[in-house]
């Protein structure tokens, strides 16, 4: 098939990979001009009814799924009876191969891109999708280290009524799968949860937590065995990350976190446990520097860290930016001092909308816990001019620099102000991109009560974690 014009649009280039359904090829999309990912379903399978459908839904499914966290859908369609998808395509390499290449990843390490599946998976339970295949072989790295999640062939609605391979159909890699998917009971978000706490598991220990013959084999033991324990593997992996691993691989769903954005919250707080042992000196600007890999043992020979290796430690960086904000301190010689004056989030501001921005949240943006957050709908496209969360500093006073921490950075925001609660804000700083840990210049020179964190464009979802001002 190289050479292959599909669709009059898509020439192969190169076969990438393939699975037990489908064949993913790069391409070149001669409209665009540009390298895409194409997926095809097997000839075999396209008489099937029941796989034609799976794999039409898999695009359906994830061409509603806009994060950055999620490999996009570009198109679809169906080539002379042939079934295709086309997806951006990802340059990396897949976390397997990751692990494979490095062995157990440094905890900082595992914990950031764990988080970073977390959130892409917890976009897609929100829409109403579960994945029910999360393993390190569907996600892919970037060039910049994000991971990606891609290969929804067997998601599933959380819709009642969804009716295809609900129930008495074991399906997913049995190395991940959740013990109700080997029992055929009915699966939910929570079994992807497990699935991403056997790939945490894999990321710190560098194996699989159960190992048999073949395939029913070790789907039993994820059934019945007690999940082994990480510090066993590894002692230096901390007893908190133990217990995400053992919490998300309980074998009652019932007995797992309640949502993936309450793995996320156990991730993070994680993360800032171990940042906070470290240096968190940050530089004029307030980026954080790259951390460096805890102490391991040293190998007979010394290695070259490749330049993917030296992408996952900067994403780590940007992850774990999220807990330096526990540390109280200022940031470093040049930075501005951030806290000397006390804000209280006291309202939700929606002016040109529907007036309501999840109010009941807005007091955990200012709770001095980086683990909670107040966060925007969720939106496709943004008409309006912004949305925001208004901050009440007690009385009126002059305020120079504002900080936002996020675990959902990337969007766009400024600072207004006011003496009226709920009317006539003014702006008061310029807008700029929110990173995890953003230190904006205020205008300064006039006094205010009441500051409004202005979300022009919430890239799809904004979370605001906590706001510090000085």
């Amino acid at each position: 098939m190289i050479g292959e014009l599909i669709d009059g649009r898509y020439e192969i280039e190169d076969l990438v990979g393939t699975g037990g359904m489908s064949s993913v090829y790069r391409a070149r999309d001669t409209v665009l001009e540009r390298r895409v990912a194409l997926k095809i379903l097997h000839d075999h399978f396209s008489s099937d009814p029941e796989y034609v459908e799976r794999f039409r839904r898999e695009a359906r499914a994830i061409a509603r799924l806009n994060h950055p966290n999620i490999v996009t859908v570009i198109d679809r369609g169906d080539f002379q009876g042939r079934q295709f998808i086309v997806f951006e395509l990802v340059p990396g390499d897949n976390l397997k191969d990751v692990v494979r290449r490095y062995g157990p990843l440094p905890v900082p390490e595992a914990l950031a891109l764990t988080h970073q599946i977390a959130r892409g998976l917890s976009f897609a339970h929100e829409h109403g999708v579960v994945h029910r295949d999360v393993k390190p072989q569907n996600v892919l790295l970037d060039e910049g280290g994000s991971a990606k999640v891609t290969d929804f062939g067997i998601a599933r609605s959380l819709e009642p009524g969804d009716g295809l391979t609900q129930t008495g159909t074991v399906l997913g890699t049995s190395d991940y799968v959740a013990p109700e998917q080997v029992s055929g009971r009915r699966v939910d978000a929570r079994s992807d949860q497990y699935s991403l706490g056997v790939l945490l598991y894999e990321l710190l220990t560098g194996e699989v937590p159960y190992s048999a013959d073949n395939f029913m084999a070790v789907a039993m033991r994820h059934l019945r065995d007690p999940v082994p324990s990480v510090r066993k593997r590894r002692p230096d992996v901390p007893e908190r990350v133990d217990e995400i691993v053992t919490t998300a691989m309980a074998k009652r769903p019932e007995d797992r976190y309640p949502t993936m954005e309450a793995m996320m919250g156990a991730l993070e707080a994680a993360l800032a446990e171990e940042t906070s042992e470290g240096d968190s000196s940050t530089d004029a600007t307030g980026e954080l520097p790259a951390i460096s890999k805890p102490a391991r043992p040293a190998p007979p020979r010394r290695r070259r860290i490749s330049p993917l290796w030296a992408a996952l430690l900067v994403v780590a960086a940007g992850a774990v930016a999220l807990g330096l904000i526990l540390a109280n301190r200022d940031g470093g010689s040049g930075s501005p001092v951030v806290g000397k004056v006390k804000l209280n989030a006291v309202a939700d501001y929606d002016p040109q909308g529907d007036g309501s921005e999840h109010p009941e949240q807005v007091p955990l943006a200012t709770d001095g816990d980086p683990s909670t957050f107040w966060t925007t709908e969720t939106y496709r496209s943004f008409m309006k001019p912004g949305v925001g969360i208004i901050l009440d500093a007690g009385k009126e006073v002059e305020i120079e620099h504002l900080q936002i921490v996020s675990d959902e950075p990337g969007f766009t925001a400024e600072i207004l102000a006011g003496n009226n609660s709920s009317t006539g804000f003014v702006p008061y700083s310029e807008e700029q991109e929110i990173g995890s840990r953003t230190t904006l210049e205020l205008a300064g020179g006039k006094s205010y009560r009441y500051y409004v964190i202005w979300i022009t464009d919430p890239n799809t979802r904004a979370h605001v974690n906590e706001v510090r001002a000085g």
